[in-house]
This record gives C-alpha cells, sequence and structure tokens, in this order.
C-alpha cells in the first residue's frame, strides 16, 4: 500500500494521539500528505496536559513514508479551521480526505452519572469538541474537497450505527455526542454522494490508546499485562489498525458504496484483507455483542 495514495492530500483533524495519530500515520505509509492538526503542540499543551504533540505525528508520518505537516488548529475556531483550509489550497490546490476525529472530550464525562447529576457546564463543553468542532471543519473544507471527484469523508466516533441505536454509551453527553457523529455521516452522505464524494462513519475497536495504555498502567509492548484485571482487552486493537481502514477506503475506487454508513475496524479488515501490526484481525464490535455484553468469561477465540 506505500504508494497507493501517492499525490493525493489529507487532512486529519484531531491527530495528536490515539485514532488521529494512528489514521495520519497510515495515510502516510500509503504515500499521502497529510496535514495533522490539534491543540497540543512542542510549545503549548491542550487542558488534556499530556505529552504528544501533533508535531510528533507529522514526524511520524514522514517517517512511514508520507509528508506530514503539523498546523495547530483550535477546531471551534472558525477562523482557525478557515485559514486552515485556505493554507492546504495555497499550497496543494487540492484535499482528496478529510478525517474528522476532534475529540478532547475524555475528561469531560462521568459514567453512568444521569443528565441532572452531571457537570453540566462539562457535558456542554464535550458536546462543543465532539460535534461543533467537526461541523466547522466539514463547512470550511469540504468546498475544496468537493473541487475535484472522488473525495472522502470520514467521521470517526465511538460505536457502529447498530449498536448506539441499541445500547445506553457512558452518560447522556457522551451518548449524544457519539450517535451525533454518526447521523453527520448519514447527512453528508446524503450531500455529498450526488456530488461526487463520499462520507462514513468509522468506529475503532477497543483502542489500545496513549491515554487507554496509562490508564491500565502498561505499554504496547507488554499491553497483555493488563488482562489479569480486565480480560476483555484482549480484544483490544491498536490506533494504527483503524489507521488502516481509512488508508484502505481511500484507496478504492469503488469506496461510494459505503456512502452514508456505518463502519468498523474490524468489519473492513475482513473487506480489505488488512490486519493489525500484530497479524490479527479483531472484531471487537461482534465481540462485545457476542461476548462481553452477554457476560460470558473473556476469550477471543474466533474474533482476532
Amino acid at each position: 500500500m506505500s504508494e497507493q495514495l501517492e499525490g493525493k492530500v489529507a487532512l486529519v483533524a484531531g491527530a495528536t494521539r490515539g485514532a488521529g495519530r494512528g489514521i495520519a500515520v497510515e495515510l502516510g505509509a500509503a504515500g499521502a500528505t497529510v496535514y495533522v492538526t490539534g491543540r497540543t503542540t512542542r510549545a503549548r499543551r491542550s487542558e488534556y496536559d499530556r505529552p504528544e504533540t501533533i508535531e510528533d505525528t507529522a514526524d511520524l508520518v514522514t517517517e512511514a513514508g508520507g509528508t506530514g505537516i503539523a498546523v495547530p488548529t483550535d477546531h471551534l475556531d472558525p477562523v482557525q479551521v478557515r485559514t486552515l483550509v485556505e493554507r492546504i489550497d495555497a499550497e496543494q490546490g487540492r484535499l482528496d480526505v478529510l478525517v474528522n476525529d476532534i475529540w478532547g472530550g475524555e475528561t469531560l464525562f462521568d459514567w453512568e452519572a444521569p443528565v441532572w447529576e452531571h457537570d453540566l457546564d462539562k457535558g456542554l463543553r464535550l458536546l462543543r469538541l465532539a460535534v461543533d468542532t467537526h461541523a466547522i471543519t466539514s463547512h470550511h473544507a469540504l468546498p475544496l474537497l468537493l473541487r475535484r471527484p472522488g473525495g472522502l469523508v470520514v467521521e470517526v466516533t465511538d460505536g457502529t450505527a447498530d449498536y448506539n441505536r441499541d445500547t445506553y454509551r457512558v452518560s447522556f453527553f457522551y451518548d449524544l455526542a457519539k450517535s451525533s457523529v454518526l447521523r453527520m455521516a448519514f447527512a453528508l452522505g446524503h450531500e455529498l454522494g450526488p456530488r461526487g464524494a463520499t462520507a462514513v462513519a468509522l468506529t475503532p475497536g477497543w483502542l489500545r490508546s496513549e491515554m487507554m495504555l496509562d490508564h491500565y498502567g502498561v505499554r504496547e509492548d507488554n499491553w497483555r499485562d493488563a488482562l489479569d484485571h480486565v480480560p476483555h482487552f484482549a480484544i483490544s486493537e491498536t490506533p494504527r489498525y483503524v489507521g488502516r481502514a481509512v488508508a484502505a477506503l481511500a484507496a478504492d475506487p469503488d469506496v461510494a458504496r459505503f456512502n452514508g454508513t456505518s463502519l468498523s475496524s474490524g468489519r473492513l479488515a475482513r473487506e480489505y484483507g488488512f490486519t493489525d501490526l500484530d497479524g490479527s484481525r479483531p472484531d471487537a464490535w461482534r465481540y462485545l455483542v457476542e461476548v462481553q455484553d452477554r457476560g460470558l468469561p473473556a476469550d477471543v477465540t474466533g474474533y482476532r
């Protein structure tokens, strides 16, 4: 896949860490020029106060074989987003892939807290970060993406449309945010499809992000040590897995068949034949339904 996206230009909005970083790196590995944005730079951290930076992500994109370009951007600020898109237009004259992965809400939700007990300011901030940012970015970036036929928009969320329809997700604000992103992809599909572009919603499975690994006190090289305490973590996947899903979609000349739909990294691995970094194909959402949510003992046989 190293040259499948050569000459293509991507914007991964929210690429500081986690899924966004994994997506940016895999687009780079496929040969794309990738603009990576976020609020944490080597000079200034966001309220997450974590060490990952957009410059680090851009370096990883370039090391993978693409061209990584870091642009500090607060996607809640329409002026900053408009300026970002104007820069991409001036430097590249095109935009082929837009990945809306902006989130920033990990510290803003309370597990199982009903809406009347949830901190209102945090809940509303979460919605702004998870929903408004995507709308603002699409508003400014889509005219450039539509300039050429075949553009792809990927709305990154947590959960498939089927799973989230039937399952309460964490809390009122979290549930609303993740379901809203699914609906954005559906709506964009109706608006982009007749204009020659494709929009999809995409969810990773149980992601071994930097924050998740830290939460369990493990690293990527010893993540299985966490299974003594969280056995179902055995189904987890690296951020590069969902990255390979996006790269495969971006390289597929028939990607329009997915327009407006909800996809997962596990499903697309079966569709396109890619694997995670360890050679496995975890199918987290099928596992959640058939094993974890049924209260069965952790057993990933047949699921990765």
